[in-house]
């Protein structure tokens, strides 16, 4: 009988445990003649994987953002974690807006495009599965992949700035999540819903979830005065869920 039951407790120990964790490695690869730095997190296993463009907030390329792109191997993909500042991280919202805007738009969106076809050229990344995702700053950039890339699958903006314009939106061929707090003093909710229409009116896969009680920022705990662990902790499932229903 003890033997059975120590038996039993090992199976269910099995079934448990978690997986192994994803490795990471610092990568580097070329923008036109600018080098971009950039974290590389791999799956367990040979592949070939979906593959994700993750994209920092206009902190820069913080340990969270980090930590985002771990788990998100962990689920599966390779992610790229890149560095459009340079080397460069913020510690006050007063560095933070100064690095985003002396980020020059030509070159965050070649450093992009770049992210991308470095993913397409990995022998592990399947090469029609490659998505975006990216937080403030980066949930912005993320939707301007799918604008620039038209064989992008996925892209995930979190509470990122939303294009406008109705031809540009045209461009897009990729599924869209969209999560947005309510209470986001820089991104209206009328904005949000307005985006989410024009691209159903052209036929496009959009879903959009806004947190009534939220404001910008509030999946970073990080943020003290914003974090709301119960909307993060929702937003992070359906994040899971969008991404394994349109990439695997």
């Amino acid at each position: 009988m003890a033997f059975k039951k120590i038996l039993v407790l090992a199976m269910l120990a099995l079934l448990v445990a978690p997986a192994a964790a994803a490795t990471s490695k610092s990568v580097s690869y070329k923008s036109g003649d600018d080098t971009v730095q950039a974290v590389l997190y791999t799956p367990e296993g040979k592949g070939p994987f979906p593959a994700l463009v993750v994209i920092h907030e206009w902190w820069g390329l913080t340990d969270w953002v980090k930590e985002q792109a771990s788990k998100l191997a962990d689920q599966g993909y390779v992610s790229l974690a890149i560095d459009l500042y340079r080397g460069k991280v913020a510690d006050t919202p007063e560095l933070a807006h100064e690095l985003m805007r002396g980020v020059p738009e030509d070159r965050a969106l070649r450093d992009l495009r770049a992210a991308v076809e470095y993913l397409r050229s990995q022998p592990n990344v399947r090469k029609d599965r490659v998505a975006s995702i990216g937080w403030c700053m980066g949930g912005g950039y993320a939707l301007d992949v799918a604008l620039q890339e038209a064989t992008l699958r996925a892209a995930v903006i979190n509470y990122g700035h939303l294009a406008t314009d109705p031809d540009s939106l045209k461009k897009i061929n990729a599924e869209i999540l969209g999560i947005f707090g309510g209470k986001d003093g820089g991104i209206p909710v009328e904005d949000v819903k307005k985006f989410e229409r024009t691209l159903k009116q052209d036929g496009k896969r959009i879903e959009v979830k806004i947190y009534p009680d939220a404001g910008h920022g509030f999946e970073n705990p990080n943020n003290k005065a914003g974090y709301r662990a119960d909307d993060a902790a929702d937003a992070w499932q359906r994040t899971v869920t969008f991404l394994a229903n349109t990439l695997k």
